[in-house]
């Protein structure tokens, strides 16, 4: 039986959890999550675990935070004056405001605090220095290289 390697397109259906057993992402009310592997379009502790899968098999990966969405850094967290935020905005803990890099790049940003004068912003990604855990079953592996 065919199993997935480096380039393959394949369909997945997941669950994301906590090491608690609390469910953050799942695709297992929708469609299965159809990707290329190699390319790095998902974190590289989940395509390590479909590496080597057969269709219909699956599996549980526990993937720490490094293979994850990496570290939670310090440094990607500001205090800002209210006054820089755009105008007409009004800033509620846990909104998303979106920032350009000077290479023109995009991130997105999530305010953690108000306080009267300043807002603290958090770069982070919302899964970053957490370790997860995925249940994984290989749906088909739609082409193979």
């Amino acid at each position: 039986m065919e199993k997935v390697k480096n380039n393959d397109k394949v369909k997945v259906h997941y669950t994301g959890k906590f090491k608690d057993g609390e469910v953050f992402d799942s695709s297992r009310e929708g469609d299965p999550l159809e990707f290329q592997m190699g390319q790095g379009q998902l974190i590289a502790g989940f395509e390590q675990a479909v590496l080597g899968m057969q269709p219909g098999e699956s599996k549980t990966a526990e993937i720490p935070a490094d293979e994850a969405y990496g570290k939670y850094q310090d440094d990607m967290v500001w205090e800002v004056s209210k006054s820089t935020l755009p105008e007409n905005f009004e800033p509620e803990v846990g909104k998303q405001l979106e920032g350009v890099q000077k290479d023109g790049s995009r991130f997105r940003m999530v305010i953690r605090q108000i306080s009267e004068d300043k807002v603290m912003l958090d770069a982070n990604h919302p899964l970053a220095g957490k370790d997860l855990v995925f249940d994984i079953e290989l749906v088909e592996i739609v082409g193979q290289n």
